[in-house]
């Protein structure tokens, strides 16, 4: 995290006092979970529901079983979106909002107005639609500043009194303990990785040998790099095997 906080400020040319790293963490945490096959194994798909995360709320209150093998939840690229905009909002972070770089297609936008300095327009691609391999977090194919305004999302798609099903609460917490310290390029990996299994592009096992395989790469990376890649093997085959 304090690695990528570092490379982040760096490329947008903000002075790290004038932007909290508690928000980066949290903004870069609910990315990677809420994003089509992040840690959350949510699902894109097309659904022609409004951009709002009712839908996913409704869903997941239904959950009875989890398996890392299996999304907890489908939505289409607007409904990811507003769902990452309303958690990150409900975190206490401000100034997420949607912004459509296509008039069929949607992503997130994190909104920062440093101290003595311009505005600043972060994209955060909730599903990889339009995109390749290495756009990722604050990717710059969308150029967010086409839309004259980013209106933060307010909405509040779910009430406060809402609980979340314990299996579901408890392999979300167990998901950010297993990947959420990775890199921005172990976990694009594994996302597509794990949207390979949704898919059925190819089975548990195999997506698990090529984890394994890209630890061995590796070699002497970056500890949570590797024990990303290693849990990613672990979750595939004690759900095949089950």
């Amino acid at each position: 995290m304090r690695l990528g906080f570092q490379s982040f400020t760096s490329a947008y040319k903000i002075a790290p006092g004038n932007i909290r790293y508690s928000d980066f963490v949290m903004v870069r945490l609910l990315y990677e979970a809420t994003r089509d096959a992040g840690f959350w194994n949510m699902h894109w798909t097309i659904t022609n529901m409004p951009p709002n995360s009712d839908r996913v709320w409704s869903q997941w209150k239904a959950v009875k079983d989890v398996s890392p093998l299996m999304p907890t939840a489908s939505a289409e690229c607007d409904e990811l979106s507003a769902l990452y905009a309303f958690l990150v909002e409900r975190a206490g972070v401000r100034s997420v909002g949607l912004f459509w770089p296509y008039p069929n297609h949607t992503v997130a936008v994190w909104v920062l107005h440093p101290a003595n300095g311009a505005e600043v327009r972060v994209v955060v691609p909730t599903s990889q639609i339009f995109l390749d391999v290495n756009d990722s977090f604050g990717m710059k194919k969308f150029n967010a500043w086409h839309q004259k305004t980013i209106f933060e999302y307010k909405r509040r798609d779910a009430p406060d009194s809402f609980e979340i099903p314990k299996p579901l609460y408890d392999f979300f917490l167990r998901q950010m303990d297993k990947y959420a310290g990775a890199s921005d390029s172990t976990l694009q990996e594994i996302r597509y990785l794990r949207e390979g299994v949704f898919l059925k592009y190819w089975t548990a096992e195999t997506a698990a040998q090529d984890a394994l395989r890209r630890k061995n790469d590796l070699r002497a990376g970056p500890a949570e790099d590797l024990a990303a890649f290693q849990n990613f093997a672990q979750d595939m085959r004690s759900q095949a095997a089950q």
